[in-house]
């Protein structure tokens, strides 16, 4: 399961960040993508409550959704 990193700067990242934290090399690689990762879905779900609220704004039309159409659409029978 091991991976090598030939970039010296990113060696030197991770070094660092092991060092301040006082982390193993694997620790810090860990913390470090599992940060992004929940950085990355904080993202996520900002950017879909952002259309959620935009399409509230929208008002109901009142009008009921074509069944058939919409069935016909994903090839439902």
């Amino acid at each position: 399961m091991a991976f090598h990193i030939k970039d010296p700067a990113t060696d030197a990242a991770v070094r660092k960040l092991a060092a301040e934290r006082g982390l193993s090399l694997t620790a810090a690689v860990r913390e470090a993508v599992e940060n992004e990762l929940k950085r990355s879905e904080r993202q996520f779900d900002e950017r879909l409550d952002a259309l959620v609220r935009e399409l509230q704004q929208y008002p109901p039309t009142g009008r009921e959704a074509d069944k058939a159409f919409y069935d016909e659409l994903s090839g439902d029978p």
